[in-house]
């Protein structure tokens, strides 16, 4: 039966990490990303594991380690934040486009500048097109539960993509939350060892990782990524049925909360969810018909299941915690509309809200003021502004 627990998103990071037991992790320090492999490096200084812990010197060089570690035939995992994201940005294309299915712990923080420590996904949203599949938590359960499927999704052979799972920092990462814990046994047989089919140190069939790649080639090696990241989608799901059998836990590409009758909806990400939950019950207590969507999965986008989903309502938010700069809207939105479009699903009025920049709470009382507009709108049917700051001093 399952393990009952209390711990912190970081701290269910390391133990899934622990008990996947991977061959190599690298990693750098940084805020608020650090506790998962100081708490990692104690299983291996512990005995716990025998994986090969490699302290380097900056996320360059702890990406770089994980792409040859893994390019060698070994299974590779780390864990950053914001600006050691970003530092890693030239290397995630490339583990990405050498199809090394590394899984990293992203624990989203503002990118500087200005210099932040705090929550918001301006570090994962940057990377968005780097070509990782994306896996967003609401809190430490699914933190732990999307690291323990990521190795299967990311390893499959119709994918070998890499794969970053995504919570909030500090909000989740540092918070203690009651959570179930599988047991080691069972992670074991769920994951599965890693037997690549072609990597470095196969002295069988000999290849090289990483030679130039012009004219001749480049697009049709780009092309196959985009078809591997397709059919991740597919494959997500099958894992994600394993992994309910397996727990009781069930995860789809998104969460729908009180959407059967609502005739408004939020679309939001990670922890804020949770709060939008709470102002969903209190308005559904005066009648209200208001719902939520969470998406999971960020990458690949889940175009035809999403937009039929939102087709139904009369008027949607979608909440972003990360900015374009684009004087259009942030970029969940952006992708959201961009799909509505492409499927000709025109019938609900969606609106952007900007929101929790540099870690700026987000109050019940602010949620309140989406759904108060919604409402608004879907009685109206006047959108007085589409691009819209929440909780921001003017």
């Amino acid at each position: 039966m399952a393990i009952r627990e209390r711990m912190s998103g970081n701290e269910a990071m390391a133990v899934a990490m622990k008990q996947i037991n991977p061959d190599v992790v690298a990693a750098f320090p940084i805020t608020p990303s650090t506790e998962v492999p100081q708490y990692f490096s104690n299983f291996v200084a512990d005995g716990v594991v025998d994986t090969e812990f490699v302290a380097v010197e900056s996320e360059h060089s702890a990406m770089s380690a994980c792409v040859g570690a893994q390019a060698a035939g070994g299974r590779a995992m780390t864990a950053t934040s914001a600006n050691g994201l970003a530092l890693m940005w030239e290397i995630l294309y490339i583990a990405a486009c050498s199809r090394l299915p590394i899984v990293m712990a992203c624990v989203n923080r503002t990118l500087s500048g200005p210099l932040n420590i705090h929550n918001d996904h301006s570090d994962s949203m940057g990377a968005r097109d780097s070509g990782w599949v994306q896996l967003y938590s609401e809190n430490n359960q699914e933190a732990y539960d999307n690291m323990l499927m990521a190795n299967r999704i990311g390893e499959h052979p119709d994918v070998m993509l890499p794969v970053m799972v995504c919570q909030d920092g500090f909000i989740t990462s540092h918070a203690i939350e009651n959570i179930e814990l599988v047991e080691d046994d069972k992670v074991k047989a769920f994951v599965g060892e890693y037997n690549p089919k072609d990597y470095l140190l196969n002295k069988a069939n000999p290849i090289s990782v990483g030679p130039l790649d012009l004219q001749a080639h480049c697009f049709e090696h780009k092309r196959q990524q985009a078809e591997a990241m397709k059919n991740a989608k597919k494959v997500i799901l099958e894992v994600s049925e394993e992994f309910a059998k397996m727990t009781g836990r069930k995860y789809g590409l998104f969460e729908e909360y009180k959407t059967e009758d609502a005739e408004v909806a939020v679309v939001i990400l990670n922890s804020t969810a949770g709060t939008a939950k709470y102002v969903i019950d209190q308005y559904r207590a005066e009648g209200k018909k208001i719902g939520l969507i969470k998406p999971r999965v960020f990458r690949p986008f889940p175009v035809d299941e999403l937009t039929a989903a939102l087709s139904k309502f009369k008027a949607v938010a979608v909440m972003d915690k990360a900015d374009s700069f684009n004087d259009a809207g942030g970029p969940l939105f952006t992708e959201v509309t961009s799909a509505m479009f492409a499927k000709g699903v025109f019938g609900p009025k969606v609106i952007n809200y900007i929101y929790g920049l540099g870690g700026r709470d987000v109050r019940s009382t602010d949620i309140e003021v989406v759904f108060n507009e919604l409402l608004k709108i879907a009685e109206t049917g006047t959108v007085e502004s589409v691009y819209n700051y929440l909780g921001v001093r003017e």
